[in-house]
């Protein structure tokens, strides 16, 4: 039975582990290996890894970080950052990560899906979709490179497209809500739910287990992901690895699900 995924998401910068506010001003966490391990312990149920930089810099991701936090993980790992070939994500793939995740290459180059489904697997290909509300609209843009390019496109097409080239998951992450910690655009997720058939992940803005089984309460069957609540503690964000135990994490989504 498919059950809702309580899912970590890590930023990585210079090779280090970071978090953001509105994708801006990143903060020094720590050893991404050592969050990894950390979260292997908590079992976790899945992880997602995001090289922030690569794409912006035109990098391509670095394979060696990539192995090493691969062999770590105990549980599935999805990473993304500088994938912009089939032959790129065939080679994450094969070092032992699950998931690979894209973004502004397959938003550039919609067929980039198809080609990447067509090698690993539709199951294994991922695409991130950050958004942000446009300005007295309620319409949300996706936008790229670190949320410096708007593409000017609704989110909830974009969604739609992606799945029509071969996504077999879309992750959809809020630009506005990143880091704030204050909750995550309900009415948006509800609507991705609807727009698409393939799962879906809702990212930006968790900073409890209630935001998180509310997700859950009207949407069902998600995948929800958070950063901050995960490697920070407190009103002065002190940094600690957490996640909800067992039972914490069976009792969030038992209740949840009957809401539903």
């Amino acid at each position: 039975m498919l059950r809702p995924r309580i899912i970590p998401c890590l930023l990585i910068q210079d090779s280090g582990l970071v978090k953001t506010v509105r994708f801006k001003d990143p903060k020094y966490v720590g050893d991404p290996i050592n969050a990894v391990k950390i979260f292997n312990e908590k079992e976790a149920d899945e992880l997602i890894v995001v090289d922030i930089d690569a794409t912006v810099n035109g990098r391509e991701p670095n394979y060696k970080q990539i192995a090493h936090l691969a062999a770590e993980c105990r549980m599935p790992l999805c990473y993304g950052g500088g994938i912009r070939t089939p032959e790129q994500a065939k080679r994450i793939i094969a070092s032992g990560v699950e998931k690979v995740a894209i973004s502004a290459a397959a938003l550039e180059e919609p067929q980039l899906i198809t080609r990447i489904a067509e090698e690993i697997g539709r199951q294994s290909v991922v695409v991130v979709l950050d958004h942000k509300k446009r300005l007295l609209s309620k319409q949300h843009d996706v936008w790229t490179h670190n949320g410096t390019r708007n593409t000017k496109r609704n989110v909830l097409d974009v969604a739609a497209e992606v799945e029509k080239h071969g996504a077999g998951e879309i992750v959809i992450n809020s630009i506005d809500n990143d880091g704030r910690m204050k909750g995550y655009d309900i009415d948006l997720a509800m609507e991705l739910r609807k727009a698409v058939s393939i799962p879906v992940t809702i990212l930006g803005g968790g900073g409890s287990l209630e935001h998180m089984g509310e997700v859950i309460s009207v949407c069902g069957v998600v995948g929800v992901a958070a950063g901050s609540f995960f490697v920070f503690k407190g009103p002065y964000r002190a940094v600690l690895i957490s996640y909800p135990s067992a039972a914490q994490k069976d009792t969030l989504i038992l209740s949840a699900l009957k809401l539903h």
